[in-house]
Order: structure tokens, then C-alpha cells, then sequence
């Protein structure tokens, strides 16, 4: 190409067309279920799409089928006020009020036996897309139903949400809404990457899909595999008078609009499609706790109106948490990083919720006494928040043999041995044995290279595994120590699962050990993993004491004093630095280069004693900027206002109820320039 004008205008064109055909492949996909072009086809395609924008950076378009690759950082979600209120529905477990709720609408209309829509309730997190000229231009989650987050740039990740629409007989703008949803699938496979790089999962998907929305680098969420399912269509402009029109409408122009809702025609068929989701729920491939109900005509959504929160013309019915029986078979016991032991049910295998579960935990031993649990027992199980199973009662066998035998707790620990310790004001016991019991050893592994911690983000669990048992690493200090010689290679972990280390692997390993060094001392002593010191303790500790040295030698006494140090955590600090292999293992970090020391010219007290919420958003730096700089002066972070709280450091849109209790309790609300110049 020479660059002449129609050279340039075959470019574009190329540009568009590829466009067109990603969107469609997209639409296919993800929303038809129907994929025309293979894994390989569309890669291809889009690689030559990102390399003709690269190049013709003049034909850049925001709403590029590229851009669901992710890449920019969003380190401030600005607040958006909602051009229609986002209410929520009110909702019931009780199929009466189901029925009083529809007789309710059916009277205040004057009809009878009205048209319903009823749809699955999506447990995830709610959204409000707004088109333009068919065009993504923003996404806002619910928030408090008047203002939400602009998570747009996240949200432009997800393959099911169309950034440009199909067809060309759509208003010129209007929103629509709906539910981000995080799929079983996707989601298993997001918590076993999380444990494997030795981070908590997540508990259940709604969590998960909503943590994921805020995430300030959009690649990372495109890398989750999030879903979004769309169900309410609203603008000045649509002209459609049903709400199936809406949606059947909504699908023409390439969203992915459920597939599962069904119009039926008084009580009766509402119970029919009740009853069956509160079985079939569970084959799904995403999570739903209940069903919605909707007047079809939309011109009964007029009439009816709304409260204050909800609307007289829809409501949700929410199912109750599925429950089992089985036969209790063994109790077990986990220990954990700190040495706490968990015991854990074992019984029959039962089908619930979707899957096949047969263990739960018992919690600790009063949970266990509180359960008056026993051998050959019947255990009631359900699943809290469909995801983590519970058992949440306990039938005695009285024919069992040998008669009725209450499982008592341990006394010692099941791996080394040790006789387990209990603390007066704590609720589990725990094993002492903190520098030779193998689950301790390798949990606090996987907590010192977590992102919070040392952050040494190349060692994921397998490979911490392998490293330990084979004596490669024994103690922080010999992660230090590793040479790339040392990781290269295959290695056999198991009868299945193998182990490949290659050179570029290991030098990423090696490499990102180096950078650790650099982590402040208020993480490296989080990373140490002493019992009760999490992050706000570690950095409360590390600025009090400003080195290792200070608060290695600190008493029991000395740490009381500090600001929020009760006699437990005191007392697990003290012993943890009068422990002489501790003590070696900090002097052997020291000699390779970790911080041991705040960096006292950062540190200035000019806030000290003094307690802030920082509520709405700024236009000079962000939240976490200006929570950082409260601490880095001596100010402590608070997120609730009480008589004790001395400002509210308020940016845009604060949120009303805050200024309403800040202003009765007389608590002065300041400014970020007030802020910046009281520095």
C-alpha cells in the first residue's frame, strides 16, 4: 500500500468488515449458541483487526470487538445517576403471597385473569447498559437504585454484551437491563486458579461476579469469563407494548436475552413454572435463587406504578435452600495456616443443588456439643447460598450398633501429634506446632507468596507443593536462595499430575522473587503469617514500632498499648518473637535483603489521633489514595460514622444518609482541598 486516498479508504473498509464479521461471530457464540467460525478462525481474524488498528490508529473505535480483550485501567469508578430509578423487586418465599400479589394487581386493574411473564431470578450482580445510535456508551450497576458505578470498560469485556447492535431499527438510545452472572463453570475454574496460587476462593458466584465488575484492570476481567443475561428493556423511544415484544426485540439486536421465560395465564400455570425451576434449577449452567413475575402489557406498568422501592406490577419469588439427608459415615479434622482444626462430616454421597457433595464442615467442637452429634447419624444438609453445603441438624440412629456414641473432638493433632492448645476467649483449638506441622508449613507458604503479602505472583500451590516436599525449600529464607538451575525440569507430583518447570518459567519464578525484596515492611510482616495479625494489624504494627528490632523486643505490655492490640494478639506476637527458630529465620530474611523497616521520611503525624470516613468521589486522587495518605499522616480509616468520628472527608455524590448523620452528630465535613491543605 502507498498510502494514496483509496488505499486508505480499501483499509478501512477491510477494518469494518472484520468488525462486523467478530460482532456477528460474537452473537453466534455467545448468544445463539451457534458458533459458525472456529476458535482458531476467529483468533485469526481478530489478531488482524488489532494489528490494522495498530497501524491506523485514525479508525480507532471504542467499541472495537478488540476492546473485549481488556487493557484499561480504571483506578476511580465514577458515581452515575440512573435516568430511570433502578428499584428493587420485593420478594417472598411464600407461594400465598404470590397469590395475594397477583390478585392484588387484578383488582386495582379491574381484570381477570391477566397475562404474566414469569423468568428466572439471576443471582448475580444488576446492570443498566445504555445504547446510543447503537453503541455501548455506558454500563452502571445498580448502587442505591438512583446512582450506581460506571463499570463500562469491565463491562465492555464480557462476550454476550453487544458494543455495537445487529439490525438498524433500534431507537436512537435507550437502556437495558440485566444480570452479570459468573457461569459454574467459568467460576470453578477461576477458584482453582485462586487456590492454586495460594489465595482464598471466592465463596459464591454473586460475590464473585460483582468483585469482578470493580476490578480497576479490565484485562483481568476479561480473562474471568463473566456472563450477562438481558431482561428489561426501557426508553422514551420503544415502541414495543409487551414486555415479550421488548425482549424478542432485544434479541433481534444481538443480546442475550433468557431463553427460560414462559407467558402464562393465572395462578395456576405461575405455580406450574414454580415448581418446575425449583427442581430444574439446579442443571442450569449459572446460579438462580427464584423466579420473577411480570405484567406482560406494559401499559398495566403505568397504571400500576411503584412504591418507593418496588414495583406493583412484578415481584420475585425466591426458592428456599434445597436440603438432604444422609448417613454420617467418619469425622475428620484439617489443620490450617495457623494451626486451627476444623472438623469436617464425611457421609453418604447426596445429589444437591446441582451436585454430588459428601463432606461438610462441623465448624469446631461447640458447634459439634450444639449438634449433640453421634455415630451412624442422619445429618440434615443444605447448601447456604446454594454454593458452600452445611449441616444444619442431626437425627440419632438409636438401633445403631454398639449404641449411641457422641463423636468427641481431639485432643491431639492429626498430622505431628502435638497435644492441641486452646485460648480462653477463642473458639477452636489449635495445634502449636507451628514450624514442623506439614499443613501449617505449606499454608503459610501459600499466604507468604499471596498478591497481599510478598506477592510473588509465578508460584501457584502445585508448585509450592513440589518445592517443599522436595526439600528444595524448607523456610522463607531458602525461597531466597533458588537458582534457575534449581526449577528447570519435569517432575512427577503424583501417580497423575506432572510438573513442568522450563527455562522461561523459571526465570519468571526468579525474577519476581527479586521484586519481592521490595515489598514494605508492614507486607513482609503480614507475610510472616503470625497468628491474628492480618493487614490493618501488620501495618498498625509496622508503623507503631517503625522496625523489626523495636518490635521484636516490645512486652506484652508495650503492645497492649498500641492502638486497637488486644491481650490475644499481644500475646501471639510476643511468643512468635521469642521463638528461637522464628528469631533465625528473620535474621536469615534480613541477610537477604527484605524490608525489616518503615521508611521513616514517608511517615509524618500530621493526622495523628485523628479517625476519617471518606465517602463519594474526588477529583484530584482516588479513595484508596487519599486512605493511603490519611494513614501514611498518622490518621486512621474508619467506615462508619459515630460521635467519635472527627471528619467525613466527603468528594461528589456523597451518599445522603452519611451527610444526614454526619451533620446530627456535628461531625465537621470537609472538602479533598480542605484535606490537601490540613496536610
Amino acid at each position: 500500500m502507498n498510502g494514496d486516498i483509496s488505499d486508505i479508504k480499501l483499509i478501512e473498509e477491510k477494518i469494518t468488515q472484520l468488525r462486523n464479521r467478530l460482532n456477528r461471530a460474537n452473537y453466534e457464540y455467545y448468544v445463539l449458541d451457534n458458533p459458525v467460525l472456529s476458535d482458531i478462525e476467529f483468533d485469526t481474524l481478530l489478531r488482524e483487526l488489532a494489528d490494522l488498528e495498530r497501524m491506523y490508529p485514525q479508525f480507532a473505535d471504542e467499541n472495537s470487538p478488540t476492546v473485549k480483550v481488556g487493557g484499561e485501567i480504571n483506578k476511580d469508578f465514577k458515581q452515575v445517576e440512573h435516568r430511570y430509578p433502578m428499584l428493587s423487586l420485593s420478594n417472598t418465599y411464600s407461594k400465598q403471597e404470590i397469590i395475594d400479589f397477583v390478585n392484588r394487581a387484578e383488582q386495582a386493574l379491574g381484570i381477570r385473569n391477566s397475562q404474566w411473564v414469569c423468568e428466572l431470578k439471576y443471582d448475580g450482580l444488576a446492570i443498566s447498559l445504555l445504547y446510543e445510535n447503537g453503541k455501548l456508551v455506558r454500563a452502571v450497576t445498580r448502587g442505591n437504585g438512583v446512582q450506581g458505578d460506571d463499570v463500562t470498560s469491565n463491562v465492555k469485556t464480557i462476550k454476550s454484551v453487544p458494543l455495537s447492535l445487529l439490525g438498524d431499527d433500534f431507537p436512537k438510545d435507550f437502556e437495558i437491563r440485566g444480570e452479570v452472572v459468573f457461569p459454574h463453570d467459568a467460576f470453578e475454574k477461576f477458584n482453582k486458579k485462586r487456590i492454586e496460587n495460594g489465595e482464598e476462593p471466592f465463596a459464591n458466584e454473586r460475590n464473585a461476579a460483582s468483585g469482578s465488575l470493580k476490578m480497576q484492570d479490565s484485562k483481568q476481567v476479561a480473562q474471568r469469563g463473566l456472563d450477562c443475561y438481558l431482561y428489561y428493556l426501557i426508553g422514551d423511544d420503544v415502541k414495543e407494548q409487551t414486555h415479550t415484544q421488548r425482549l424478542e426485540k432485544a434479541k433481534h439486536w444481538g443480546f442475550k436475552v433468557e431463553k427460560y421465560y414462559s407467558v402464562v395465564n393465572g395462578i395456576d400455570e405461575i405455580m406450574e413454572f414454580i415448581d418446575y425451576w425449583e427442581k430444574e434449577r439446579f442443571n442450569l449452567p449459572f446460579a438462580t435463587d427464584g423466579i420473577v413475575l411480570k405484567l406482560n402489557e406494559i401499559k398495566y406498568w403505568n397504571q400500576l406504578g411503584s412504591t418507593a422501592k418496588s414495583p406493583r406490577w412484578a415481584t420475585a419469588f425466591k426458592f428456599k435452600a434445597q436440603q438432604a439427608q444422609s448417613r454420617l459415615l467418619s469425622v475428620e479434622y484439617q489443620v490450617g495456616r495457623t494451626g486451627i482444626v476444623t472438623p469436617v462430616a464425611n457421609f453418604e454421597p447426596v445429589w444437591l443443588g446441582g451436585t454430588w457433595v459428601k463432606r461438610a464442615t462441623l465448624n469446631n467442637e461447640q458447634w459439634m456439643q450444639n449438634l449433640d452429634i453421634c455415630q451412624g447419624d442422619t445429618l440434615v444438609i443444605e447448601k447456604g447460598g446454594e454454593i458452600i453445603p452445611k449441616i444444619v441438624e442431626c437425627h440419632h440412629d438409636e438401633t445403631f450398633e454398639g449404641g449411641l456414641k457422641r463423636v468427641e473432638f481431639i485432643h491431639d493433632c492429626p498430622i505431628c501429634g502435638a497435644e492441641l492448645v486452646k485460648e480462653e476467649d477463642q473458639s477452636g483449638w489449635y495445634c502449636p506446632n507451628y514450624n514442623h506441622c506439614q499443613p501449617q508449613i505449606l499454608g503459610r507458604f501459600q499466604h507468604f507468596i499471596s498478591k497481599k503479602a510478598m506477592n510473588i505472583e509465578t508460584l501457584g500451590g502445585e508448585k509450592m507443593r513440589y518445592l517443599l516436599s522436595s526439600k528444595k525449600v524448607i523456610d522463607f529464607y531458602s525461597l531466597y536462595t533458588l537458582t534457575e538451575f534449581d526449577l528447570v525440569g519435569v517432575y512427577q507430583i503424583d501417580s497423575e499430575h506432572k510438573l513442568s518447570i522450563q527455562d522461561k518459567g523459571a526465570y519468571n519464578i526468579i525474577t519476581s522473587i527479586e521484586k519481592s525484596k521490595q515489598v514494605p515492611f508492614e507486607r513482609v510482616l503480614y507475610a510472616l503469617g503470625i497468628r491474628y495479625i492480618g493487614e490493618v494489624t501488620a501495618k498498625t504494627l509496622a508503623k507503631h514500632f517503625t522496625n523489626i528490632d523495636n518490635l521484636m523486643n516490645a512486652s506484652i505490655e508495650e503492645l497492649q498499648n498500641v492502638n486497637d492490640i488486644g491481650v490475644t494478639t499481644a500475646k501471639s506476637v510476643f511468643d512468635y518473637f521469642h521463638n528461637e527458630e522464628n528469631l533465625l529465620q528473620i535474621e536469615k530474611l534480613k541477610s537477604v535483603g527484605l524490608k525489616f523497616e518503615i521508611d521513616t521520611q514517608n511517615i509524618k503525624n500530621t493526622l495523628q489521633g485523628k479517625s476519617f470516613v471518606v465517602s463519594g468521589t474526588f477529583s484530584r486522587f482516588s479513595r484508596d489514595e487519599i486512605k493511603k495518605m490519611i494513614e501514611d499522616n498518622g490518621g486512621k480509616n474508619v467506615s462508619s460514622i459515630s460521635s467519635k468520628t472527627n471528619y467525613v472527608l466527603a468528594g461528589e455524590k456523597m451518599g445522603p444518609e452519611k451527610k444526614k448523620k454526619a451533620e446530627s452528630l456535628s461531625i465537621p465535613i470537609i472538602s479533598e482541598e480542605d484535606f490537601i491543605a490540613m496536610l
